[in-house]
């Protein structure tokens, strides 16, 4: 018997049809000879830093860096019932062969391999590397399963890479949160995406608008103009000695400029232009492209290749044939974004063949819009290459120069087929003809000064970051302190899969905010960045730890001495960071009254409308004003109690009532946390 293991359950579902597989179990399916079950993400994950010593609950800087000397793992409560039935499979008798088919990528192994050694499993492995869920290509996939060994240097740079985040990220969380009283939620790849924004906004904030001065002559039947001019009397003046004058042509330039078309799309090239086309977040659309992937319509969606592998030639050619129905390529150039030596664990984002006999009306607008959009990328891509021609005319006005440009289309080539796509396409803007034509000019033609204007402009500040925008800044950030020789798997900051969550949790967090496209940083985040170290709010670091995770993946790097390296970073970011100026920690007071410290994290304490609460969300603590402690008293917890039992550790309470007896009383009462309750104790 063999067991099949897939990172989701639609996955496995496509799966058995292929194989076969029909006989449906709570949990997974059964044959003859496969079972295939199913992940749903991650089931098992790093502990929570209190499950290597009770005192870790509570967030002090004296038990700073937390570093495990083993690393130890926790099933995660929504999905433990998956586990155990994953448990129960890899360790029945008469399975013999265990088959990873969980994505095929860094994380799917990692997914897989958790759940295969934390149940304790020595079973032969097998894996399934595919890059569509086609029925062809699993059969396909199945037909050439690979030996699990192959794959241990990759899951070795993923569990690196997943511990050395722990480290990071519990560590100056809590350091930063201790320090400042505040939550501060600290990162490997949100920190400096944040310092991004930041860095961006802060550009915009300290640009001054500056005003400029063109004049344009009016010739016959076209229009020059000088060069930018900073101040108006300048531009008066230039504008009086061309009174009477005539402007003769010196120079004519002409050139060609040709366009490449695009290359297809890899999940973060869609990202981008479905936000600009459709004003789709990163996480709207990797779940519709995830969800058109899992119903066979596209190939796999987490790739950073943009470009399909030698072998897929004849594919290809079917696919162009059954996607381009009216023929708006001609002579398709195939070979162009044919390359296996660019594709590294999935090829480009690409339509299947399988969804060309499939009802387009049967999905939702949304996916539809994203199918539509990788449809149009796949025939742009081989289409021809646009043609313009572009002409450059330097004329002299006695000793000053006037320039005039013109245009003209040559072969509109692939932007033609984007034209025709968007009559069916409501929110793509048409391609604008920007053809500016000239009339035929040779050197030492004259030309009557008809007329002249001053024209005023602005320089422009730098803009606000859009998703758009920001994934594009993500993919290039950090990238030259990476490796040339090296074929880094994953470039810039974050991957192909996790930006569109890097994102959603720094606007989770408090640290940015949505603005209908645009991506703002908030006070908070400001702060943030303002007081954060460079190395951890730069993409350097992100950049040397690609390098040193893509030599592990290649066998040529250790796994050991990377995390020994992250241990000393951390270690000296604690030790240099044990007091701040008072200064910074001002940055982070609220408007609203502190009450004292959080007694677990040392986060500040506010009231609510029903209880007086942390205000790190991770951290839980939290008073009711009327528990039952004091109801039952016949009191109930006031803000003056709250700000004495966190200053002084207990607060005197008179006229307490007995149940007993029928009489008041006074006691001294305290609170006794055990991280998880809250429980108060009296003396009298």
């Amino acid at each position: 018997m063999k067991l099949i293991i897939t990172e989701k359950p639609s996955v496995a579902m496509s799966i058995a049809k292929v194989l076969g597989v029909h006989g449906r179990k709570d949990g997974y399916i059964e044959s003859k000879e496969y079972i295939i079950s199913w992940c749903v993400g991650h089931l098992v994950g790093l502990a929570q830093a209190d499950k290597y010593n009770e005192k870790y609950k509570k967030w002090r800087y004296e038990d700073l860096p937390i570093i495990p000397s083993k690393f130890q793992y926790d099933l995660f409560v929504k999905t433990k019932k998956q586990y155990e039935i994953l448990n129960k499979l890899l360790n029945r008798s008469d399975v013999l062969e265990v088959i990873n088919a969980c994505d095929s990528g860094r994380e799917g192994e990692l997914i897989f391999r958790l759940v295969y050694y934390h149940s304790k499993c020595q079973k032969p492995m097998k894996r399934l590397w595919i890059s569509s869920m086609e029925d062809s290509a699993i059969e396909d996939g199945f037909k050439n399963l690979k030996d699990g060994k192959e794959f241990n240097n990759l899951y070795k740079s993923a569990l690196a890479r997943s511990q050395a985040d722990w480290i990071v990220g519990i560590n100056a969380t809590r350091l930063f949160t201790v320090l400042y009283n505040q939550l501060l939620s600290v990162g490997r790849v949100q920190t400096p995406t944040l310092a991004l924004i930041v860095n961006r906004e802060e550009d915009i904030r300290s640009f001054r608008k500056e005003k400029f001065y063109h004049l344009d002559l009016y010739l016959d039947g076209f229009m020059a103009s000088s060069e930018r001019i900073k101040e108006k009397d300048e531009a008066n003046e230039l504008k009086n000695l061309c009174i009477g004058e005539m402007a003769i042509a010196k120079d004519v330039k002409k050139e060609k400029k040709n366009v490449n078309p695009p290359l297809p799309f890899d999940l973060t090239s869609l990202q981008r232009e479905a936000n600009r086309l459709f004003g789709y977040t990163a996480k709207q659309t990797l779940d519709y492209t995830q969800s058109l992937y899992e119903k066979k319509w596209v190939t796999y969606p987490r790739t950073d290749s943009r470009y399909l592998t030698d072998d897929m030639m004849e594919s290809l050619v079917n696919l162009i044939n059954g996607i381009d129905r009216d023929n708006l390529v001609e002579n398709p150039n195939y070979k162009r974004i044919l390359d296996s030596k660019k594709v590294t664990d999935h090829h480009a984002i690409i339509p299947t063949i399988q969804s060309l006999n499939m009802n387009i009306e049967d999905i939702p607008k949304t996916e539809k819009n994203i199918y539509k959009l990788i449809c149009l990328k796949l025939l742009e891509a081989v289409a021809d290459t646009y043609v313009e021609e572009i002409v450059r005319v330097s004329l002299l006005v006695g000793d000053k120069i006037f320039t005039a440009k013109g245009k003209k289309v040559v072969n509109l080539g692939f932007k033609g087929i984007k034209s025709s796509f968007d009559e069916n396409f409501n929110t793509m803007e048409k391609e604008k003809d920007n053809s500016i034509l000239l009339p035929e000019i040779e050197e030492g033609m004259v030309f009557e000064i008809q007329n002249s204007e001053i024209r005023e402009g602005f320089t422009q500040s730098p803009k606000h970051f859009t998703e758009d925008t920001l994934l594009s800044a993500m993919e290039r950030a950090g990238n030259e302190e990476l490796d040339k020789e090296l074929d880094v798997e994953k470039k810039g900051l974050g991957t192909p899969a996790t930006r569109a969550g890097i994102i959603e949790k720094l606007i989770s967090v408090g640290y940015l905010e949505r603005k209908k496209k645009q991506l703002l940083p908030t006070d908070k985040g400001v702060s943030l960045i303002t007081v954060m170290p460079d190395n951890l709010k730069s993409p350097k670091l992100t950049a040397e730890w690609e390098n040193k995770l893509t030599e592990i993946s290649l066998g040529k790097g250790s796994d050991e001495e990377f995390l020994k390296g992250i241990d000393e970073m951390i270690t000296d970011l604690v030790k240099t960071y044990s007091h701040i100026a008072v200064e910074n920690k001002e940055k982070f007071q609220s408007n609203r009254e502190v009450l004292g410290s959080c007694p677990r994290c040392k986060s500040y304490i506010f009231e609510g409308k029903k209880n007086f609460y942390c205000s790190n969300k991770e951290c839980g603590f939290s008073l009711l004003k009327e528990d039952r402690f004091f109801t039952d008293k016949r009191k109930k917890l006031t803000k003056e109690m709250v700000k004495t039992l966190l200053s002084k550790g207990e607060v005197i309470v008179k006229g307490l009532y007995s149940k007993k007896t029928g009489k008041t009383y006074n006691a001294y009462i305290s609170i006794e946390d055990t991280g998880k309750y809250i429980n108060y104790k009296m003396r009298f």
